[in-house]
């Protein structure tokens, strides 16, 4: 075997084991996420919640403004929230010219009756931005989204948070099934699921 080739196998092999090795991190990494105290509380406190995320973002868009987030949570008095993030006047007009505010209530009523709050400080001001830049690249709405993922996984949808990755803009929608986190990604621009993990 010429020396070229002898040299380059033990490199080969040491970039294919290194890439394992990272993936394999990546994926405990992924795994213990969503494995806290606070998400199997949040996990057990899901049946209460008498409407879906989806009719959360529908109520939340009847008014004329856009859902660019949301998601269950648990409040300051550990009880189960539902939270959208919307843009007043639409995914048309920038943050700059827009209002970014947040939807909350408890899910646990017959009818969700959410507060509103304006967002003035800097990191929800910062992060509703961003939430309405990415989502200002979709033809599809917060809702039709969390709708295909109620529809290709059996559990309940109960996060749906717009991010970067890769440098293209993608919404990480999780799913809870039998206390267990799914994670599906959907490139916003094209509406296809890149990855379920």
């Amino acid at each position: 075997m010429p020396s070229g080739r002898r040299n380059s196998l033990p490199r080969l092999l040491l970039l294919v084991c290194g890439a394992v090795i990272s993936l394999t991190a990546t994926q405990l990494g992924l795994a213990g996420e969503h494995s806290d105290e606070e998400t199997a509380a949040l996990l057990k406190a899901l049946p209460n919640a008498k409407l879906s995320l989806a009719e959360g973002a529908r109520q939340a868009a009847k008014n004329g403004e856009a859902p660019i987030s949301a998601k269950f949570e648990l409040d300051d008095n550990k009880k189960l929230s539902l939270s959208v993030y919307t843009a007043e006047k639409g995914l048309t007009q920038d943050a700059e010219h827009n209002g970014l505010k947040e939807l909350s209530g408890s899910p646990e009523q017959s009818s969700w009756t959410p507060e509103a709050e304006l967002f003035k400080d800097l990191p929800h001001v910062s992060r509703a931005s961003e939430h309405l830049t990415l989502m200002a690249q979709s033809k599809q709405s917060l809702a039709d989204f969390i709708g295909m993922a109620e529809k290709q996984n059996k559990g309940t949808v109960f996060s749906a948070i717009p991010e970067v990755q890769d440098h293209r803009p993608i919404l990480v929608v999780l799913t809870a099934q039998q206390g267990k986190v799914n994670e599906l990604r959907y490139d916003l621009q094209t509406g296809r699921m890149l990855a379920s993990k």
